[in-house]
């Protein structure tokens, strides 16, 4: 058996990362198939309230894109620009038309591979993290490969960012996307 890429490894830490916040957050998060990968959606999450200032949801579910990359994220404004590769996957998350709200969670990992892990007796710690943004609403991509999207600094995907969006989503307010101008 050949190891994994470091492609292959980035990949397996968004999972990680995405099950470790989700289980903190006391939600479900489930693998989703290749059928739905296919789909860009490669992970579900539910979140059960009753929510804090929620809405009359009581359960609630988000589908999710994830992306990881080792790759400084470049600075504009209060937003991380970040080269989204593979259109057909931005439209099924910018799509306005699926019952099932998605959202792109990139994980922003250390350039070394020596940094991206640390574990002692007292810690496992996943250096850097990960942000979330909502492509629902966003413009068409005039590009064939790749289109770049900005995800807000403030838009941190830890335990507390998502027990604030299923709180949102409880409301039935669906996060949109916000085009910057640069």
């Amino acid at each position: 058996m050949k190891p994994l890429t470091l492609a292959n490894v980035e990949s397996e830490l968004s999972y990680a990362y995405l099950h470790a916040i989700a289980s903190h957050a006391q939600c479900g998060c489930k693998v989703t198939s290749r059928h739905e990968d296919n789909a860009g959606v490669d992970a579900q999450l539910v979140g059960w309230g009753p929510f804090a200032g929620g809405g009359y949801r009581t359960e609630v579910d988000i589908k999710i894109q994830l992306k990881a990359t080792i790759a400084p994220p470049a600075t504009v404004g209060d937003h991380f620009s970040y080269c989204f590769r593979g259109i057909a996957q931005y439209n099924d998350l910018r799509s306005d038309a699926v019952a099932t709200p998605r959202i792109l969670v990139v994980l922003f990992l250390p350039k070394a591979y020596e940094e991206w892990i640390t574990h002692s007796e007292e810690a496992l710690s996943l250096h850097r993290c990960a942000y979330w943004v909502s492509l629902r609403g966003a413009p068409i991509s005039v590009n064939d490969t790749a289109q770049t999207v900005y995800i807000p600094k403030a838009q941190r995907f830890d335990s507390t960012g998502l027990v604030s969006l299923m709180t949102q989503l409880s409301r039935n307010d669906i996060p949109m996307y916000q085009e910057i101008l640069t």
